[in-house]
């Protein structure tokens, strides 16, 4: 079943989400404007979208590998969310991990965006919790 992404551009210069090949979890997302993010430094580029997801869904924003490989530029919260209510334009938070000025470019693909079904849970409190083998094993817990 394919269900319908609701996409407004929102200026000339937006461009629509699109999978680069068929059957790819991620839909490219580029950059309405021009600008450089310094070594070590982040910044909020606009995608020029609003969108309207499925009922049902969330939108997670993921770095694109070749951007992380060759320039070691990755998206800061990632995966971002977009919740199925927000209306506002798209924004990706890319970070520079490099030791170069990286120059985004208007229309570049900055980042891909997947959709996925959403589990809403009731919160519930309780004095205990199901034992399990890991039990309370945390970071580093199964070893090198």
């Amino acid at each position: 079943m394919i269900s319908k992404l609701k996409v407004k551009l929102l200026n000339d210069n937006a461009k629509l989400p699109q999978y680069a090949h068929f059957g790819d979890a991620g839909l490219d997302i580029s950059s309405v404007i021009d600008t450089e993010i310094m070594p070590g430094e982040s910044a909020l580029i606009p995608t020029g979208l609003s969108i309207q997801l499925p009922v049902g869904t969330e939108a997670q924003i993921r770095p694109r590998s070749g951007l992380a490989l060759k320039h070691q530029i990755t998206v800061l919260n990632s995966p971002g969310t977009i919740d199925q209510g927000y209306r506002g334009e798209v924004g990706v938070i890319l970070i520079n991990h490099g030791k170069k000025i990286f120059k985004v470019e208007r229309g570049m693909k900055i980042a891909q965006m997947v959709v996925q079904p959403i589990l809403s849970v009731e919160v519930q409190v309780c004095e205990d919790l199901d034992d399990t083998e890991r039990g309370e094993g945390g970071f580093g817990s199964t070893g090198v």
